[in-house]
């Protein structure tokens, strides 16, 4: 008999999505991976970064210690794009010098992350369209077909940094190409992709031959082009470019083996 709390943490299957810190608070303590999932852009910026070699050490949005963490660590405090120095900008992070330390602060990829390490014993990754197969590789060579997988989409907020969660295609994009690297044949009944896994996974297989052009449209990518920045689009919206795999090591996402 499955009750209240085993519906709502999909705990009859292998592969799970849900979105935001409530999501995360009900699946992260049930599952040996975490995988977070902010296209647009933190994610993408963890990954980016990494694949320069550089690390990142993700931290609240508007934190007042921040510029305080990151000087005890040793590391730069990620800014605004427009300042010229490190910031969630992913096309700046692949082309920046090498053995970078980085506190990179976000409201939703960057909070959950840094939120998701004190939720249980579960391993956090960073996953996005760049290093979806890879994330899966990982994940099944470490855990095996058994893993309980927990992909949580960061989503973006209403009005302000604080509104209420939205929903972000983006995210929901890139987490299905994860779950869709998971779970390759998509049987259904199969034990494996929960129904909100599954519906991610539907809404990539749809759109993975116009990942840049579905992301365009998208309302973050709508903000970021408004900006001029749709560079940084097509570098999130690349498919299964690297094998680089940020997993969150204390308070560092540094590259799995």
């Amino acid at each position: 008999m499955t009750t209240e709390d085993d519906d709502t943490r999909q705990s009859s299957f292998t592969y799970r999505f849900d979105w935001g810190l409530d999501g995360l608070r009900a699946l992260a303590p049930f599952a040996d991976f975490v995988v977070v999932v902010d296209v647009l852009r933190f994610s993408t910026a963890v990954t980016a970064a990494l694949e320069s070699g550089s690390v990142v050490l993700p931290y609240p949005w508007d934190s007042a210690d921040a510029a305080a963490f990151a000087a005890d660590r040793g590391a730069v405090l990620a800014s605004d794009r427009s300042a010229g120095g490190p910031s969630l900008s992913p096309t700046d992070l692949l082309t920046q010098a090498a053995d970078r330390r980085i506190v990179l602060p976000s409201p939703n990829g960057a909070t959950l992350a840094f939120t998701a390490a004190r939720l249980g014993p579960a391993r956090v990754l960073a996953g996005c369209l760049r290093n979806a197969s890879a994330v899966a590789a990982r994940v099944r060579g470490l855990g095996g077909s058994a893993a309980t997988v927990a992909v949580i989409g960061a989503g973006e907020r209403w009005g302000t940094h604080t509104g209420p969660l939205r929903p972000a295609v983006e995210d929901n994009l890139g987490a299905g190409a994860i779950l869709a690297a998971l779970d390759p044949s998509g049987a259904v009944g199969g034990p494996r992709c929960s129904p909100e896994a599954r519906a991610a996974r539907a809404a990539f297989l749809d759109a993975r031959p116009r990942l840049y052009d579905s992301l365009l449209a998208s309302a973050s990518g709508h903000d970021l082009a408004r900006r001029g920045w749709h560079d940084d689009i097509a570098t999130s919206a690349a498919h299964d470019v690297t094998d680089v795999v940020g997993e969150l090591v204390g308070d560092t996402f540094v590259p799995m083996p």
